[in-house]
């Protein structure tokens, strides 16, 4: 017994020693990387904020104390290093690289939603479902959805109209509105009905337990990322956020179950095959390549539960700062208004010709993504030792922050980086800029498979309202706080102030 217990004392101090030492071997291979003082193990848990908010302010502020070449410095989680990068070139170095496809441990809280989806399976499962999955976001499949864009926004109309005193709905003559909300649940409507080909009436139906579970799982999830105790499954089980968090994922769960079964029925009653005059849906898509045998009919539910979470909480978030940065700028607002008056002119809703006249229109939401991105940062781990400066090379399993609100504002790519001004989009005035300067669907093969839907989507609904409305924001910029988790949205709302300009659409 003694021998046994002396072996598994010899046994655990070995293990020590190796940890020790690699852990040293890290250290002395980012000893090069920019990085305030810390202490081996300890990391920098003692200057570390223990609120989520100064975290994250500590990580972006982390950018601006090291500015110079390269863009880059570490920040020690205990023993574990974080790479952060922050400039266009070293973006490139890691989303174009194929041994760095895998996405870091913190998107392992989304599996009890999202399964092995797209946005978090592993490179081997990933590349062939990417593969599969592309043809589904071709544009001529994306184009009859611009009727769902049109419905939804004239809903979302409607709904801004009664803050104005117009329209349906109970009338206010303050014309104050939070817009974030309104948006979300738009952009909610918008992805069920273009995902599932189910309407869900978000818009309309407030005590819907659906809408109830997208929300609320939202939030869940963000309050898990930021305490790390709660990270291990039995732990966050017995937490009143986990119990909450169980049981939105059943609704979910079962509501998309249930769809996908009601619509799986429908086509093998018609012989797989739609009707005259039919809109199909993502899911119908899905269901005809499990049909062919090309998909594993479980991996149609993680797909569609995660085309309803990227698809309507980033869209409502980067429209919703669009809208603020607008009413901020209101020679910029006359600028998009005039635009979209002289594409749609007596049209009651916008075309796919119309998409693609909406140039200036697009300037905007770009610029306000590349200030508030709605997607911040990603987190990758380097399947391979990675080259990212003259005698620095990040070693092999280093998780990096790829932090895109600060490469988004490289002086040396951005003029006046904190300045709201979509004409740095305009062809003439991006010649030149890094092809990676601007990156807020992440870039390289891993990029955002729905970006052209988002695109698309937004410039519908943001001309639906720019006919409709002046828009005058109640908030200075600086007076909002901002919750940065997997998504960037504001702590309290955007309130903007809305004036008809003319017959609601």
């Amino acid at each position: 017994m003694a021998l046994l217990l002396t072996l598994a004392i010899c046994l655990i101090l070995v293990k020590c020693l190796h940890a020790l030492l690699a852990h040293l071997k890290t250290r002395d291979a980012l000893e090069k990387v920019h990085q305030p003082r810390g202490y081996p193990l300890l990391g920098h848990g003692l200057i570390a904020k223990p609120d989520p908010e100064g975290f994250v302010n500590q990580i972006f502020g982390m950018g601006y104390l090291y500015p110079s070449a390269p863009r880059a410095c570490v920040l020690w989680l205990g023993p574990m290093p974080i790479t952060v990068i922050y400039s266009a070139e070293l973006l490139e170095k890691i989303v174009c690289n194929s041994n760095h496809l895998n996405k870091g441990f913190a998107y392992k809280l989304l599996e009890p939603w999202l399964g092995q989806s797209l946005l978090i399976s592993k490179k081997d499962r990933w590349r062939p479902k990417r593969k599969l999955l592309t043809p589904t976001f071709h544009y001529d499949i994306l184009k009859d959805f611009v009727p769902v864009f049109n419905e939804q926004a004239k809903i979302l109309v409607q709904k801004m109209g009664a803050a104005c005193g117009k329209g349906k709905g109970t009338a206010s003559t303050s014309g104050k509105v939070e817009v974030l909300e309104l948006v979300t649940l738009c952009m909610l409507d918008i992805i069920c009905e273009t995902s599932m080909g189910r309407s869900v009436n978000a818009q309309m139906q407030k005590d819907s337990e659906y809408v109830w579970a997208v929300h609320t799982i939202n939030k869940c999830v963000s309050e898990r990322t930021r305490n790390p105790f709660t990270w291990p499954e039995p732990i966050y089980k017995l937490t009143s956020n986990g119990r909450t968090h169980s049981r939105c994922i059943q609704l979910l769960h079962s509501f998309t179950r249930q769809v996908i079964d009601e619509r799986a029925a429908e086509l093998e009653r018609s012989d797989w095959k739609l009707g005259d005059g039919d809109r199909m849906a993502f899911l119908d898509l899905l269901l005809l390549m499990a049909h062919r045998g090309q998909m594993d009919p479980k991996d149609i539910q993680e797909e569609v539960d995660t085309f309803m979470f990227e698809g309507h909480d980033t869209t409502s978030n980067g429209l919703a700062w669009t809208l603020h940065f607008l009413g901020c700028n209101k020679h910029v607002q006359i600028r998009a208004q005039k635009e979209v008056d002289e594409v749609l002119q007596g049209s009651e809703e916008g075309t796919v010709e119309h998409i693609s006249q909406l140039k200036y229109v697009e300037c905007c939401l770009k610029e306000a993504l590349r200030l508030c991105p709605s997607v911040p940062m990603i987190l990758r781990e380097l399947g391979a030792d990675q080259p990212i400066a003259e005698d620095v090379v990040l070693p092999r399993g280093t998780h990096v922050l790829l932090n895109l609100f600060l490469v988004h504002r490289d002086p040396s790519q951005w003029p006046q980086p904190e300045t709201f001004n979509p004409d740095r989009f305009l062809p003439e005035n991006s010649i030149g800029r890094h092809p990676f300067a601007f990156a807020p669907f992440s870039a390289g093969s891993r990029n955002c498979i729905g970006q052209r839907f988002a695109i698309m989507e937004e410039k519908v609904v943001l001309a639906h309202i720019l006919r409709n409305f002046t828009i005058t924001s109640l908030q200075k910029r600086h007076e909002i706080r901002t919750d940065v988790n997997l998504i960037m949205r504001p702590q309290e709302g955007l309130f903007v102030k809305l004036e008809p300009r003319n017959k609601l659409s």
